[in-house]
């Protein structure tokens, strides 16, 4: 069994209860959150909220505590990292109109997994969940904090407006960008949760 360290509770950003809107410093283990005027301020806050949560699962942790499948066919916590954070690459890109940061920045190469590049995840083997492993877990907050800056460039540049446009029509009702992007977090903060329960479990 492998023994993952825990974060002692209030050590680290975004462990413990989360201040409100405007509450500003309440105390060890809150979250200073100004005040949300837009719907970019709070989707820039959400944001936020899923780069804490991947950085507080993989802070401190070896290459085979990431890489360790549960009972040898679950996924490991670098799976759900990098997964959560190849489907946020994809979405904000083809919403935004730009090359997923995956390719346009070199993250698919220092990888080097054995999957295509367009490979993120949905229909994986268990042989291709266990070929996504990495070696120290830089690589895996390295390339969330790539994805979060592109998509934060993006939200910036949203009006409310905006999030009433159409982004898919395959789906019905159709898919807007507001769907979109929320559930891109809805998505990764499961994926987070998840991660942090295989911290917390020790196998």
């Amino acid at each position: 069994m492998l023994v993952l360290p825990m974060r002692r509770a209030g050590s680290g950003p975004g462990v413990g209860p989360r201040g409100g809107v405007g509450a500003g410093d309440v105390g060890p283990g809150y979250r200073k959150v100004t005040a949300m005027a837009t719907s970019a301020d709070l989707l820039t806050d959400a944001f936020g909220r899923v780069r804490e949560a991947v950085h507080d699962a993989v802070a401190g942790l070896t290459a085979a505590q990431l890489n360790h499948r549960p009972e040898g066919r679950l996924n490991s916590i670098t799976w759900l990292v990098w997964h959560l954070t190849r489907i946020q690459d994809d979405h904000v890109a083809g919403v935004a109109g730009t090359e997923q940061v995956w390719t346009s920045a070199g993250w698919a190469d220092r990888f080097g997994l054995p999957l295509p590049p367009e490979s993120h995840g949905y229909g994986h083997t268990s042989a291709q969940v266990d070929s996504v492993r990495v070696a120290e877990g830089g690589l895996l907050t390295g390339y969330y904090d790539a994805v979060h800056d592109a998509t934060l460039r993006y939200v910036a540049t949203l009006t409310d407006s905006d999030l009433d446009r159409v982004v898919d029509t395959r789906w019905d009702p159709p898919v807007t960008l507001a769907v979109r992007l929320m559930s891109v977090i809805a998505d990764d903060l499961q994926h987070a949760g998840q991660a942090a329960f295989l911290r917390g479990l020790g196998t």
